[in-house]
C-alpha cells in the first residue's frame, strides 16, 4: 500500500522538522532552504510505516509569500497532515492553508500539534480545542496528535495515527487514465529530462507513450525509466511520488506548469464553467462559511486579476459571472479536464480563495446579450450529479460526440439517443425530424414530378447549431427519415406515397401506347415537346419505370433491349450498324445508342470498328 499526503500550516510551526523526524530525510532541499530554516520550494520524503505502508510527505512551504508553491504541492494529494505548534496556536498561514483544504474538498488527514515540549498542558489543550473547531467548520474532521519533533514525544502515537489513514483513504484505481500533474523537471546526465508529481491514479510503465502538455501545448512522448522513493522500477502505480524520465525531451523544452497524460483521455480547453464557493481565510469560522454557501457573483474577482491553481500548475484566468454563484473562467492556454474537478482560484490583490467545481469543458460562447445569465440560470437547474451536467452539456449543444463524453467522465444521460458517433438530445431529435419532414412534403407539393430532397439539402434543412458539422446533418438524415414515414433513393429524400407523373400522364401513356406497336420507332424531339414531355416529365416517368432514356432524347420502353436482343440474335453474327438498324427497322437515330446501351450492359460486343456480336 502506497500513500502521499502534503503537509500544510503556518511557516515555521515544524512541518520540515517533523517529516525529517518521521522519514530520516530532509525535505529543504536547497542550501537557502537549510540556512534560513524556512521552506521555499516543495519537499519530498518518505517512510515505511509500522504496518508496512509506505507514505511519502509532500512539504509545502508555510509563508505568504509561496502560496502558490503550497497550492501546487497540496493540489494533487488525497488527504493532509495539518500542522499546528502548540506554543504559538493557530496562525493566519494556518487559514490560508485550511481555506485552500476546503476549497480542494480534503475532507481526510491528520491534525498534529508540534512543539508541545514547549508549552503546558493547558495551552495544547486549548490549542488543540482551537484547531479542532477550525477544522470541523471546514469539514475535517480528524484525529488529534500531539508530539515534539526534536524529542519524540508522540512519535510512535503519530506513525500508529498515519497507519490509520493510510489504511482508511480511499484505494485508487490502477487502471484510470493517468493525469501527472509535474511539480519539478530537472536534467540528469547521461539519461535526459525528469518530471516529478504525485500520481493520484492510474498506472506508469517504462515504454509508455503519453501526452506532455505544457503552457498548453501538447506532444507524444515516450517514458524511458521510472524512479519511486529512490528505486528504479519498471511501473509505477497510485498513490506514488514518481520522477519519469522522457526520452527525446530536453529539460529546456519543459517548465514546472507540466502535466502528462494517458493520450485521448482527458478533454483539452482553455475555458470551462464552474460553481464558485468562496473558502476566504478570514471566514472558515463563520456560519456562513460553515453552511458552505456561495457568494454572490459580485463577490467574484471579475476580469483578469485571477489565478486559478489546478493540480501543480497555476494560469492567469478571465472570470465572467454567470448568476448564482456559477462563473465562466479563460485561460490562455488549454489543460486537461474532467467534469467534477476541483481546483483553486485566487485573487491576486487579496489573500482570497475560492473552491472551484467545474461544471462543463469548453462551453459554447456566449454571444448574444443575456446569454451569461441564461447560461447560469440552465446550469443552476441542472443540477450537481454526473448525469445532470451530462444532460445540461447535450442539451445546450443538442448534441456532443461519444468520445467527448467518455474525456469527460460523463455518462450519457437518458434525454439523449445515439446517433453513429454522437449523442444526441431527444428533444433536438423530434424538432429535426418535423422540420426534414415539412421540408420534404413542401418540396413535393411544389415540385410534383421532383425525385425528393437531395442529401444534402435535406440536411440543411435541419438548421443544426453552427458548431455542429455538416457530417452529422448527413447522418441524422438517414436516422430520422424513417421516423417520418420517408425514404432515401439515390441520394434523394422523398415520400414513397407521393408520385405519379401527374399532368403528363396522358403523355406517357401515349407514347408507351405508340412503342409497343413498335418498339424501335422513338418518338422524335419534336413529337414529344409537342406532347408537354421535357426533361423533368421524362425524368420523373423513368424513375416511375415507364420509359428508357438513352442519349439523344432517345426514348423506349423499358423491355427495348430485351426486344433488341431477340433480334439481334437471329442475325448472322458478326453484324453491322446497317444490318442491325434494318432488322430493328429502325434508324440510324436510334440503333446508334441502343448498341452502345447493349455493349455497356455486356450483351454485345465490337470485333472491329464495323462489326458487332451477340455475347452468348
Amino acid at each position: 500500500m502506497r500513500r502521499v499526503l502534503a503537509t500544510a500550516g503556518h511557516v515555521d510551526h515544524g512541518k520540515s522538522t517533523l517529516v525529517r523526524a518521521l522519514t530520516g530525510r530532509d525535505p529543504d532541499r536547497l542550501r537557502e532552504e537549510r540556512e534560513r530554516g524556512l521552506t521555499i520550494q516543495l519537499g519530498y520524503a518518505w517512510t515505511t510505516l509500522p504496518s508496512g505502508a509506505e507514505v511519502a510527505f509532500v512539504d509545502v512551504p508555510g509563508h505568504q509569500r509561496f502560496v502558490g508553491t503550497m497550492l501546487s504541492g497540496l493540489g494533487p494529494a488525497p488527504a493532509v497532515v495539518f500542522v499546528v505548534a502548540a506554543d504559538q496556536g493557530w496562525q493566519a498561514q494556518s487559514s490560508e492553508h485550511l481555506a485552500a483544504v476546503r476549497a480542494l474538498g480534503i475532507t481526510d488527514g491528520l491534525l498534529v500539534l508540534t512543539r508541545c515540549d514547549l508549552a503546558d498542558d493547558e495551552r495544547i489543550a486549548s490549542v488543540r480545542d482551537d484547531a479542532t473547531r477550525r477544522l470541523t467548520a471546514a469539514r475535517l474532521e480528524v484525529p488529534a496528535v500531539e508530539v515534539a519533533a526534536t524529542t519524540g514525544l508522540g512519535m510512535d502515537s503519530l506513525r500508529g495515527a498515519l497507519d490509520g489513514l493510510a489504511a482508511r483513504l480511499p484505494e485508487p484505481d490502477p487502471g484510470a487514465p493517468v493525469r501527472l500533474w509535474g511539480d519539478r523537471s530537472f536534467s540528469v546526465a547521461g539519461a535526459g529530462t525528469v518530471v516529478t508529481g504525485t500520481l493520484g491514479a492510474g498506472t506508469v510503465r517504462v515504454g509508455d507513450r503519453l501526452t506532455l502538455l505544457d503552457h498548453g501545448r501538447a506532444r507524444e512522448v515516450t517514458v524511458r525509466g521510472l524512479h519511486s522513493q529512490d528505486s528504479a522500477h519498471e511501473e509505477v502505480g497510485p498513490v506514488s511520488r514518481v520522477a519519469v524520465n522522457l526520452r527525446r525531451v530536453e529539460s529546456d523544452e519543459v517548465g514546472r506548469s507540466l502535466v502528462l497524460l494517458t493520450p485521448g483521455a482527458f478533454e483539452l480547453a482553455a475555458t470551462i464553467d464552474v460553481a464558485l464557493t468562496e473558502v476566504g481565510s478570514d471566514d472558515l469560522h463563520s456560519p456562513m462559511a460553515m453552511r458552505g454557501n456561495a457568494h454572490s457573483p459580485r463577490a467574484m474577482p471579475v476580469g483578469d486579476s485571477a489565478t486559478l491553481h489546478v493540480g501543480s500548475i497555476d494560469v492567469q484566468v478571465h472570470v465572467r459571472p454567470l448568476e448564482g454563484g456559477l462563473a465562466r473562467l479563460s485561460a490562455d492556454v488549454d489543460l486537461p479536464w474532467r467534469v467534477g474537478d476541483r481546483a483553486i482560484l485566487r485573487d491576486a490583490g487579496s489573500r482570497r480563495l475560492w473552491a472551484v467545481r467545474v461544471l462543463d469543458v469548453g462551453p459554447l460562447p456566449l454571444a448574444r446579450r443575456g446569454a451569461a445569465g441564461r447560461r447560469g440560470q440552465a446550469l443552476t437547474s441542472a443540477g450537481r450529479s454526473p448525469s445532470d451536467l451530462a444532460e445540461a452539456r447535450i442539451t445546450s449543444r443538442s448534441a456532443d460526440r461519444a468520445d467527448v463524453l467518455e474525456r469527460l467522465g460523463l455518462d450519457a444521460p437518458s434525454t439523449a439517443v445515439r446517433q453513429g458517433d454522437w449523442w444526441v438530445d431527444k428533444d433536438a431529435v423530434s424538432a429535426w425530424r418535423q422540420r426534414l419532414g415539412e421540408t420534404v412534403r413542401a418540396h413535393h407539393t411544389a415540385n410534383t414530378l421532383s425525385a425528393g430532397v437531395p442529401i444534402a439539402e435535406a440536411a440543411r434543412s435541419l438548421d443544426l447549431p453552427d458548431h455542429l458539422p455538416a457530417a452529422l446533418g448527413h447522418e441524422l438524415v438517414h436516422s430520422l427519415a424513417a421516423g417520418v414515414g420517408l425514404a432515401i433513393t439515390n441520394g434523394r429524400v422523398h415520400d414513397p406515397d407521393v408520385g405519379g407523373l401527374g399532368p403528363a400522364e396522358a403523355a406517357i401513356s401515349a407514347v408507351e401506347d405508340t412503342l409497343r406497336g413498335t418498339p424501335f420507332v422513338a418518338p422524335e424531339r419534336g413529337e414529344l415537346d409537342s406532347l408537354g414531355l421535357g426533361a423533368a416529365e421524362l425524368a420523373a416517368a423513368e424513375r416511375l419505370g415507364r420509359i428508357l432514356r438513352l442519349p439523344d432524347d432517345v426514348v423506349l420502353l423499358p423491355d427495348g433491349p430485351a426486344r433488341a436482343m431477340r433480334v439481334l440474335a437471329g442475325l448472322e453474327q458478326p453484324f453491322t450498324l446497317s444490318q442491325a438498324r434494318q432488322a430493328l427497322g429502325t434508324t440510324r437515330r436510334v440503333a446508334v445508342p441502343l448498341l452502345e446501351h447493349l455493349d455497356a450492359r455486356g450483351w454485345t460486343r465490337r470485333v472491329d470498328g464495323n462489326l458487332r456480336e451477340v455475347v452468348r
